[in-house]
């Protein structure tokens, strides 16, 4: 017999492949979000005729509480899984990522070999991760964060953007671990990278994109800063400029065979 809730995944927000060339393209959504927000990107990549796959990260996209179940390893296995899954379809493989789709992206080129990065809107480290030491603390009475203000310059994005309502508090100290760890492995990534940040971020530290650029040893280190966007620079008003730099930064890195 089946549940009640026969469907466990948000409506929408499945994960989802567009199969195209051999140059496979792996998004990653951000913490709490869902691979919907990858959508706009994906299908403009997959009109310039990549093949594209977005996995939903483990405890994202069903309900919070299943957010206090993740590890950060569960995180990266789920990215893990989905490199494999495009390995079978495709001969080279590029990562993208959003916000801690971002983090996990930089952690993935610095353990497997892939053709190229892009990175938008991630953290080099989390805001007040001091805080961090509370939660043991504070759980049990706050198992829920608010979130603060959202910085959307895009309205409408806004209305049907698909996310958890508040910060599982347990999870914080994995998103803060991961950090930790992508830190470290940050000299290990050689592949072609490129960074975008919007100067309108309100979440992540404005240092952030010269800091993975001082700790890579990449040769091709792009940059490509926005202006009038907020966090989610792939679905704001901007998008088009950064989705055209991000067709500049492939046709740059992917040798045609």
């Amino acid at each position: 017999m089946g549940s009640s809730r026969s469907v466990l995944t948000m409506q929408g927000a499945e994960p989802f492949l567009y199969q195209g060339n051999d140059t496979g393209c792996l998004l990653l959504h951000g913490y709490t979000g869902t691979p919907f927000e990858m959508r706009m990107l994906a299908d403009h990549l997959h009109q310039a005729g990549y093949t594209v796959l977005a996995p939903r990260l483990f405890g994202h996209a069903t309900q919070p509480q299943d957010m206090n179940r993740a590890r950060w390893q569960d995180w990266m296995a789920s990215v893990e899984d989905g490199l494999n899954l495009l390995k079978t379809c495709t001969r080279r493989q590029v990562v993208m990522g959003l916000s801690m789709g971002g983090m996990l992206t930089l952690l993935t080129a610095a353990r497997f070999p892939v053709s190229g990065i892009a990175v938008f809107s991630a953290p080099y480290a989390i805001p007040s991760a001091w805080r961090i030491n509370l939660i043991p603390v504070i759980r049990p009475f706050l198992p829920y964060f608010p979130k603060g203000s959202p910085d959307w310059h895009n309205p409408e994005a806004a209305l049907d953007h698909k996310e958890y309502p508040a910060f599982p508090t347990r999870s914080l100290m994995e998103l803060n671990a991961l950090a930790g760890v992508m830190r470290k492995e940050l000299e290990n990534i050689t592949a072609p990278a490129l960074f975008v940040q919007s100067k309108q971020d309100k979440s992540i530290p404005q240092e952030s994109m010269e800091y993975f650029c001082d700790h890579i040893r990449s040769n091709i280190k792009t940059r490509f800063w926005v202006n009038e966007s907020g966090h989610v620079v792939i679905r704001e008003p901007e998008r088009e400029k950064v989705f055209l730099a991000v067709q500049q930064f492939l046709d740059r890195i992917l040798v045609k065979p």
